[in-house]
């Protein structure tokens, strides 16, 4: 090669003006060519390299000697030496000046097979007589905005990868798996993890990671405090640079850290609705190894990653919708039949409570209640399977908070853990509630339950009632009636206990139904979610403010009832007001059913006419049986006319007749309770005899 560059063919003819004397313009021009910083290439007209500096040795991985012969066409990728070779073939017709940045996306191929960015200038040399093209090549890799293009195109690569993971598998572990492995790919680093916070927040986890030290092996855990490394990110909420760790004083570096010769670091916040839920980091045995880029590389991770927990999360929550809807749809169900068997045992437990024969046995009438009382249960579980779909059957009425959270409180008082101080706070001038009483109380009781739970060594339960505006502007989501503005004014009941309270993400989760964190058998989880669906069916909304250590505080925000108007004497005396020969018409659809109405409608005084079907009651009707007193009629009767259809056909032939219908379905009186006219009435099965008697009592008392 030293041959080579000691014969430059274009060496000037004439003496270079200003050169001073003694000096070779050929070896000016010989160490020019050398010593350019570009690679320089004289080619001839075939294509063929005839000179080759040092740097274009160095650029394209061959010695000096291996270039001088080679035809250019061997430094062109495979892919595109067709399409260069009509180029140069055009090129060497019309040989003209191309300098270099001309925009154009260049690659030459290496001795290795291995490509390089480059931009190539062209100097024609015929103009000068010479048959040559001299070719300047330059290295673009190397620009630091060519780098800055390259290093965001990889990351982004790597993003991508990890967002059709994200969407091909609905496996989260998999995802979280994958993360620390595209992460060390992408930064080419040592070390990478995922950590995610427990439930209590108060330890991370490690749920992923390549390159672990020893301490931080899948699944170790390191305490949430500002002086470890995951909790001082988590203390600043934003991403967190660690030049060396050797310098480092805002937190405790573990010396495992040290000693496996890693001496920066990267991490940045895992972010689920605003709220950190954990962090990712990257370690390196390089000193600042990380910069802005990195740290957008990572956000970008983050976000992504954050976003699939959300989508399974969000999955996970329909999911457990559905299965709840299911649930709901299968209870409703089968509500009828059992609701029917329920009144079929519950009545004619109650006959032979009351048969003179067994009234002085008392083995015998311990036998009965143990039976009648477990036939409430059946119908209480029943009922909070409906509650928390809000499948219920209210009857709302004007309630007394006042007497009402003295009544619980004495109660409670004689059940609970005599360590616990229960004190009561009722503002004088606080109204009555529009509720359900008996659910109002199950849901106070539920929420006592829990506070005296969260306060094992004893505590103070708290009972406050007060008159309030319109709803809090962030409950109103949780109204049934979102067309609403929540102008009603509402009485506010709170219960709050100074026990353990919640963690933050038990707190979202606190109404959820079958949610529990008590330990198995202790609890259903339908407790909370029953209170939920209660207060939205009766129009309000519930609130819970919980810390950790400082106690919780549930609050229930019910319509108030400005007008008192106590029923109590209408229903002690139930029995007296339904006349005696009351005529009634009877139709149900299940024969033992039908026994037991009957039956309790005879000890009433009533004379009682009974039908299987709607069609055989008008056919009694169209024959004279009537006119009657009192419809008292099934909504499902089989599948014929449903009760609501004949208790209309009735009143229009009979304005004078009054209707009470019963179901043991409660979404049927649900549906009735919106179609009906307010002078009907609805029963709930099962039903005991005391029950019907009111029912009767109410709807006798709304005709007149």
């Amino acid at each position: 090669m030293a041959n080579a560059t000691n014969k430059l063919p274009f060496l000037p003819e004439a003496p270079i003006a200003g050169l001073p004397s003694g000096i070779d313009e050929g070896s000016v021009f010989r160490s020019l060519f050398i010593a350019y910083p570009d690679s320089l290439l004289l080619v001839d007209q075939s294509g063929s390299i005839m000179l080759a500096n040092p740097c274009a040795a160095t650029l394209l991985g061959y010695a000096q000697d291996e270039l001088v012969g080679l035809n250019v066409d061997v430094l062109v990728p495979d892919s595109i030496r067709p399409r260069h070779a009509s180029y140069r073939e055009a090129y060497g017709h019309a040989p003209r000046s191309r300098p270099m940045g001309t925009q154009m996306e260049l690659v030459a191929k290496r001795k290795d097979g291995s490509e390089v960015m480059v931009e190539i200038a062209l100097s024609p040399l015929q103009n000068h007589g010479l048959p040559f093209v001299v070719a300047a090549i330059r290295d673009i890799g190397a620009y630091p905005r060519v780098k800055q293009a390259l290093q965001r195109a990889r990351y982004s690569e790597h993003l991508a990868q990890l967002g059709r993971l994200a969407v091909d598998t609905r496996d989260l572990q998999v995802v979280l798996e994958h993360v620390p492995e595209i992460i060390t790919t992408a930064l080419q680093v040592e070390v990478a993890m995922v950590w995610l916070l427990d439930s209590s927040r108060l330890e991370f986890r490690v749920a992923s990671g390549v390159g672990l030290v020893a301490g931080e092996e899948i699944g170790a855990r390191i305490a949430n405090r500002p002086d470890t490394p995951p909790g001082f990110v988590l203390s600043q909420g934003r991403p967190v640079l660690v030049p060396d760790y050797r310098t480092e004083h805002r937190f405790s570096v573990p010396q495992t850290y040290l000693d496996s010769g890693l001496v920066s670091a990267l991490a940045v916040p895992l972010s689920d609705m605003g709220r950190v839920i954990g962090m990712l980091s990257v370690r390196s045995k390089e000193s600042k190894r990380f910069g802005d880029e990195e740290v957008r590389f990572l956000e970008s991770l983050s976000s992504l990653l954050a976003t699939s927990l959300q989508r399974v999360q969000t999955e996970e929550a329909l999911s457990h919708a559905q299965r709840l809807e299911s649930v709901g749809q299968l209870t409703g169900g089968i509500a009828h039949d059992f609701n029917n068997l329920l009144t079929v045992i519950q009545g004619n437990l109650q006959v032979l409570q009351e048969m003179p024969t067994l009234a002085q046995e008392g083995y015998a009438q311990q036998l009965i209640g143990a039976a009648t009382r477990a036939t409430r249960r059946g119908a209480e579980l029943t009922g909070k399977l409906l509650a928390f779909s809000r499948r219920q059957m209210l009857q709302p009425v004007a309630v007394d908070t006042h007497a009402l959270l003295h009544s619980l409180a004495d109660m409670l008082r004689r059940t609970m853990d005599q360590r616990i101080r229960i004190e009561i706070d009722t503002a004088l001038d606080c109204p009555p509630v529009l509720a359900d009483p008996g659910q109002l109380e199950s849901a106070l009781l539920n929420i006592a339950i829990n506070a005296r739970d969260a306060m094992p060594e004893g505590g103070t339960l708290v009972f406050r009632a007060e008159r309030c505006g319109a709803l809090p502007v962030a409950l109103l989501s949780q109204r049934s009636d979102p067309d609403s503005d929540g102008a009603t004014h509402f009485v506010a009941i709170s219960i709050a206990d100074s026990g353990t309270g919640m963690p933050e993400d038990v707190k979202e989760r606190a109404f959820e139904p079958f949610f529990t964190t008590k330990q198995a058998g202790r609890g259903t989880g339908l407790g909370l979610s029953t209170v939920y669906g209660f207060v939205n069916q009766s129009q309000g909304a519930v609130a819970i403010d919980s810390r950790m250590g400082l106690g919780t505080t549930v609050t229930l925000y019910l319509p108030r009832q400005e007008e008192f108007a106590p029923s109590a004497a209408l229903e002690v005396h139930a029995d007296e007001a339904i006349p005696p020969g009351l005529r009634v018409m009877l139709v149900e659809d299940d024969m033992e059913v039908c026994k037991v109405a009957e039956t309790f409608l005879a000890t009433l005084g009533c004379d009682v006419v009974t039908a299987a079907t709607a069609e055989q009651a008008l056919l009694a009707l169209d024959a004279g049986a009537g006119p009657f007193d009192l419809l008292l009629s099934d909504i499902a009767l089989g599948p014929g006319m449903r009760g609501t259809r004949l208790a209309a056909q009735v009143q229009q032939r009979f304005p004078q007749t009054a209707v009470l219908l019963m179901s043991g379905f409660s979404s049927e009186l649900l549906d009735a309770d919106r179609e009906v006219p307010p002078s009907w009435e609805l029963l709930r099965k099962p039903y005991s005899r005391a029950e019907l008697a009111r029912a009767i009592a109410k709807v006798l008392a709304g005709g007149v």
